[in-house]
């Protein structure tokens, strides 16, 4: 029954179901000019400690109403905020400062569209996410393109060798998280009779050896699959969608990590959820289809203001989960909205589905990073919210400068 579904979900055309009326709107990738982000100067920083520990919550941040009365930042505010530190797999440190180029202020950047009353908890009433166990949706496309990082929390493929996840998976804001000094990606492959004889032999990678050093979550997996390992894989071996379907991971090594300054605290009085996002570069590319940026249109844009996005929540380990949900509530920079989720799945990839430009093919695209659930501070109480940071034009202005280096590649989106 899932599978029929998920069948339906990904290849029927989506007909816009806004306000109660069934009516064919314009649900297209609107190309937009996209501001230049040029690198400045980089110096060498004192390298970090990396002491903090993982926090996949984060209290008494900026939210809805908060939201509503900050200032519009300055050109040099935001040249401020999106100058990046960059970590290396030696443990060095640079800081980029950066300027910002062809950017047309909005003095009505901060204002917020609410739609309805916000219920609590990460679940909302009856659990509406999915398990994907079918071979045919977990190796292919957008489903191959989660990944998981070795701090605990998910990613996605957005280049042949880079992965976007949420900033706190990294950092807390003043300093980077103990799991982070040897970070790892564990990219999904699901398990084969192959599978099962190498482990048979208690042979691992360096790789795998060391991913388990690194990481208890890793190391637990790798014991978990190898007890009795072969012999499960010839008994399932006909049944595909079974224990068949389950993902492993092969875990490749991160080269480098970038994180923009406006996370950090002493640059904003306190964490800025806007800024909760971080492109991690592989040592080594990968061979899989990964999912293009896109800048995040409006809810009025967006097919029944429906948006997508899986990861590997804690709460159902070893499992890639999937899910779609309405949004609520939109500022320029976040997506508030009641999407099952659990922690582990922080730092996936928000996407939709709307139409190629002069073209009746429809593609998906990553308008967010899912930053999780978050408690924010509305009219002097705390509310708790599943938040997702929504790709502006400067972000993805920033983030495409991280994947290739300069601004030629990075006009229009």
């Amino acid at each position: 029954m899932e599978s029929m579904l998920l069948l339906f979900i990904f290849f029927i055309p989506i007909l816009g179901l806004t306000d109660g009326t069934e009516t064919e709107q314009d649900f297209t990738w609107h190309l937009k000019k996209i501001p230049q982000i040029v690198s400045e100067r980089t110096f060498s920083l004192d390298s970090p400690k990396f002491e903090a520990n993982t926090k996949l919550e984060l209290n008494s941040v900026c939210g809805i109403e908060c939201q509503k009365r900050l200032p519009v930042p300055s050109l040099s505010d935001l040249k401020d905020l999106l100058s990046y530190e960059t970590v290396f797999e030696n443990g060095t440190r640079t800081l980029t400062e950066v300027n910002v180029l062809g950017l047309v202020l909005d003095p009505a950047a901060n204002t917020t569209t609410q739609r309805s009353l916000r219920k609590k908890r990460q679940i909302y009433g009856t659990d509406s996410r999915f398990s994907i166990y079918d071979k045919r949706f977990m190796t292919n496309f957008p489903f191959n393109t989660a990944v998981k990082i070795s701090t605990g929390c998910s990613g996605i493929l957005i280049s042949p060798k880079h992965v976007l996840t949420a900033a706190h998976c990294l950092h807390n804001g003043k300093d980077y998280v103990k799991g982070s000094k040897r970070l790892r990606v564990g990219l999904m492959k699901t398990k084969s009779r192959g599978d099962g004889r190498r482990r048979k032999g208690n042979k691992r990678s360096r790789r795998e050896v060391a991913a388990a050093q690194e990481d208890p979550k890793v190391a637990t997996e790798q014991r978990r699959q190898s007890k009795g390992g072969g012999r499960k894989q010839r008994r399932s071996g006909r049944k595909q969608g079974t224990s068949d379907g389950m993902p492993s991971f092969q875990w490749t090594r991160v080269k480098s990590t970038h994180i923009p300054k406006g996370w950090f605290k002493g640059v904003s009085e306190d964490i800025a959820l806007d800024y909760d996002y971080a492109v991690l570069e592989l040592k080594r590319p990968h061979k899989r289809k990964y999912m293009e940026l896109g800048i995040s249109p409006t809810i009025k844009m967006m097919p029944g203001s429906m948006i997508h996005f899986s990861g590997f929540d804690n709460d159902r380990s070893g499992q890639l989960v999937y899910r779609f949900c309405s949004i609520s509530d939109e500022s320029s920079d976040l997506f508030y909205q009641y999407c099952d989720a659990e922690s582990g799945s922080t730092g996936s990839g928000v996407y939709l589905r709307l139409k190629e430009p002069n073209k009746k093919k429809w593609k998906r695209k990553i308008i967010a990073v899912y930053s999780g659930h978050q408690w924010v501070d509305v009219n002097g109480e705390q509310q708790d919210y599943n938040v997702a940071v929504r790709i502006t034009p400067l972000k993805y202005a920033q983030i495409c400068f991280w994947i290739h280096g300069n601004d030629e590649n990075c006009t229009q989106g």
